[in-house]
């Protein structure tokens, strides 16, 4: 089995868990066969001394058809 690995970056305005999810729901619209995906980063967005956003870098792993 071959792999491709893509990273991509979900958004939320609650949390990381959140942030994670969202990146792995947007890359599913259009990536197939995805098997696992880690978590490599985590950043928050501040505003006034205030989190106001969470990120989170999220690397993809899915089959090459």
């Amino acid at each position: 089995m071959v792999q491709k690995i893509i990273e991509v970056v979900g958004r939320s305005g609650k949390s990381f868990a959140d942030a994670a999810k969202d990146a792995v729901a947007v890359a599913a619209k259009t990536v197939r066969g995805m098997r696992w995906a880690r978590v490599s980063e985590f950043e928050m967005d501040l505003k006034n001394n205030k989190v106001v956003d969470y990120r989170a870098t999220v690397k993809i792993y899915f089959d090459v058809e």
